[in-house]
């Protein structure tokens, strides 16, 4: 991070999109969609607009760009996640990227976002919106996804077996309780955040005893089997803080057993 970037410029940033999304909905600022078959960009479309009010410059998103707005003048990015309502909320797809805290020097944020799952309407509300930092959700920056292919699979050895990882990671929603129907952000505990948001919870993650170093997948069984190792920061615990405008309902860690 370049000295002209210290954590409470981008912890800024991050209170202000916040507050933006915030004010945005209590002005009754809707998702619009073109149809109903229109649902992979109409969240992206609404956050699109709110960096746009604020004037915030970024690269304009991409299908396979990550994370979705690269802002110009700042290594940071958000990376958003619509949920439909009611739906599946307590983990998600993250396709052929695995979060990321900090990604090619830039620090990510994940905005997730929970909406009507079957409007009537091609207008719709936001029910709550979570501005997560990426090390929340992982901590481990080293991990670089790559697909790999093999040939002589076949009756004549020349089919290609392509090796195409995909993941599922948890969401706020999934982890935490105290977030529901509320505008939170969640940032290391430190970067400094200014007084226009108020700390609602402390939460602190801790480091698995092992990690996951490969797998190995029998195609006669289809047995999917993984192989580990011990993992060196086994134990040690990453600090985060929830804050909001409004000081409650207080945000809490859910027990592993809860999750």
């Amino acid at each position: 991070m370049s000295m002209t970037n210290p954590p409470q410029v981008l912890s800024a940033e991050v209170t202000a999109m916040l507050i933006a999304c915030e004010t945005a909905i209590d002005d009754g600022k809707q998702i619009s969609r073109q149809s109903r078959r229109d649902k992979e960009f109409p969240f992206q479309n609404w956050f699109k607009a709110r960096l746009e009010e604020r004037k915030i410059y970024f690269d304009e998103p991409g299908r396979n760009m990550y994370p979705d707005f690269r802002l110009v003048h700042m290594p940071l990015g958000y990376e958003l996640k619509g949920l439909g309502y009611p739906g599946r909320v307590n983990d998600y797809d993250c396709n052929s990227q695995i979060p990321h805290g900090v990604y090619r020097g830039r620090e990510i944020i994940y905005v997730f976002g929970r909406y009507p799952a079957n409007p009537d309407e091609n207008s719709y509300g936001v029910y709550d919106l979570v501005l997560c930092h990426g090390s929340f959700l992982n901590a481990d920056n080293s991990y670089v996804h790559k697909n790999k292919s093999v040939r002589g699979m076949g009756s004549f050895g020349d089919l290609l077996l392509r090796d195409r990882k995909m993941y599922v990671a948890p969401t706020p929603f999934g982890l935490l309780d105290g977030v529901e129907r509320q505008m939170t952000s969640i940032l290391p505990a430190a970067w400094a955040v200014s007084d226009s948001l108020i700390p609602v919870g402390e939460l602190v993650r801790t480091e698995t005893d092992r990690l996951m170093t490969g797998y190995y997948f029998d195609l006669t069984t289809s047995k999917l089997q993984a192989t580990y190792t011990e993992n060196p920061s086994a134990g040690q615990q990453h600090h985060f803080i929830a804050y909001r405008s409004s000081r409650q309902p207080a945000v809490t860690l859910r027990q592993e057993e809860d999750r």
